[in-house]
């Protein structure tokens, strides 16, 4: 069967034209104060003054101590623009040892450090609450070493996603993570907020494929875990403390991932269907017959391609439908994946699973097709102020949740979109309004841990708690494991001063 005419629809690429990948802020104006907004109360810490500053400086130069509130209103919203810290430090260390000065002198004073890399999370965990100094992993950016015969790549915790993996190329490696946000996310955030992103499914969670880490303790004690090996059995592995904490234990400095081999043949599949149910046969069907070389099941409702055709201008290569699939497989033998490709499209036309769709083996046509499903967190910052909610659940009930919020609102919004990633359960739940108020957040929280915990689902899949999900740990985790959690961070960092106001819960009235 010739792949190229399995899809009358699939001449439609032609047209498509490759966009920036530059995510844009929400479109409404400059976001209140975080503590205004959540009334949140400062916690009970120093105010850096001109001996900090001085002591900083000595530490890292004064090109490196940043003070101008010009210079520092970038990092102190999030980029989606829904939270607003008030901080008046920034600073940017290059080194570990660096990093271990800062954080001994601040521990020692009781000054609060906020923990900041590529500034793309989507919980509020990356910027100040308060004045908490923001220290920075832009200048920590090299990759350290790359092993091409064991595929381990050591690298500070500023590289950014897609440059370092750009540089594994060479070697023909990749990063085992692929995010939409990858040409500004740095490696110690995803390391940090445990990303999941669009391969989880052939790759596993970053869990598995980080080997090691080196951070620094609140104290300035530098805890080197770095290690290399893929087999490491001696006693607990602290690592993983690291990993998901969100910068709550230790500021991560550098890495060390098992980093799987480039593929050399690539397709993608893009499906159009009418019901949900469609979907979760398509996604058995695709595990069945896509087997090995199956790397990501993403799918997306029209709502979604609604938006991004509407604020971005992308062209949907197919016809309109309720729901929308894309399918990506990668292997070593273009042949082999070609004709397993092959037998599974031919196998959804006859059975009419699919009602259309197209297939690119094209490069750039291939990235056109991955641009509509990365680019609808984009799409949703031009839709007004945006509620986003990144749940695990049971696949048979994931959209379940969109309706059931739609109707619970009652036309209280501007659009309910539901996407993600099918392939492991996770549901992103976005809500839209012209502008954030109290009516809609108390509306929509916590009918939506309520519906999530009633599901047996997880109230975080990939994003972390943040600041705007850590009261709501509990619809997730017992009682007994949140309170071992607090006991770890009390042992960790005793003056709590890393990131505070995260991940564990707190004051919000």
């Amino acid at each position: 069967m010739n792949l190229a005419r399995s899809f009358t629809a699939l001449n439609k690429l032609l047209g498509f034209v490759q966009i920036s990948r530059t995510c844009v802020a929400q479109s409404h104006s400059q976001p209140a104060l975080t503590a205004e907004t959540y009334n949140v109360k400062r916690g009970n810490y120093s105010t850096a003054n001109a001996s900090d500053l001085d002591a900083f400086r000595n530490i890292v130069g004064d090109n490196n101590v940043v003070t101008e509130a010009s210079e520092l209103q970038g990092n102190n919203v999030d980029w989606i623009k829904t939270v607003r810290g008030q901080s008046t430090v920034l600073l940017k260390p290059k080194t570990t040892t660096e990093v271990s000065r800062i954080l001994k002198h601040c521990n020692e004073r009781k000054l609060a450090v906020c923990p900041q890399g590529g500034n793309t999370g989507l919980v509020g965990g990356s910027v100040p609450v308060f004045d908490e100094i923001i220290l920075s992993t832009q200048r920590m950016n090299e990759v350290i070493s790359v092993d091409p015969f064991s595929g381990v790549m050591v690298c500070q915790a500023g590289c950014i996603l897609e440059k370092a993996n750009q540089d594994l190329l060479e070697h023909d490696l990749i990063v085992p993570l692929d995010l939409g946000a990858k040409g500004s996310c740095h490696l110690g955030g995803n390391i940090s907020t445990n990303a999941g992103g669009l391969r989880l499914l052939r790759y596993g969670s970053l869990r598995g494929s980080v080997l090691g880490v080196e951070a620094v303790l609140a104290d300035g004690t530098v805890l080197d875990c770095l290690s290399k090996l893929r087999k490491d059995n001696t006693g607990y592995d602290i690592k993983q403390l690291m990993i998901g904490s969100e910068g709550t234990l230790g500021f991560v400095t550098a890495v060390s991932i098992l980093c799987p081999q480039k593929p050399k043949s690539v397709n993608v599949v893009f499906l159009g269907v009418d019901k949900f149910e469609d979907l979760l046969l398509l996604l058995r069907k695709a595990k069945q017959d896509l087997g090995e070389i199956l790397s990501a099941v993403e799918f997306v409702d029209s709502d979604c391609i609604g938006l991004v055709g509407k604020h971005l201008k992308l062209v949907n290569p197919i016809g309109e439908y309720e729901f929308y699939m894309l399918i990506e497989t990668s292997g070593s033998n273009s042949q082999h994946d070609e004709e397993k490709l092959s037998s599974f499209v031919e196998d959804i036309i006859t059975s009419q699973l699919a009602k259309d769709g197209t297939i690119a083996t094209d490069f750039n046509k291939m990235q056109s097709i991955w641009k509509l499903r990365e680019s609808v967190a984009e799409a949703l910052t031009h839709d007004g102020y945006t509620f986003k909610y990144d749940v695990s659940l049971p696949a048979h009930v994931m959209y379940d949740m969109v309706h059931d919020t739609r109707k619970h609102l009652k036309g209280l919004y501007n659009s309910v979109v539901g996407y993600g990633h099918l392939g492991d359960g996770n549901l992103h739940l976005n809500v839209t309004c012209p502008e954030y108020n109290k009516t809609i957040a108390s509306a929509i929280e916590p009918f939506v841990y309520e519906w999530t915990a009633k599901h047996n689902g997880s109230i975080s899949a990939e994003h972390g708690l943040g600041f705007k999900k850590r009261n709501y740990i509990s619809y997730t985790k017992s009682k007994e494991s949140i309170n071992f959690m607090m006991k770890i961070k009390q042992m960790f960092d005793p003056n709590m001063i890393l990131n505070p106001y995260k991940t564990l819960p707190g004051n919000i009235d």
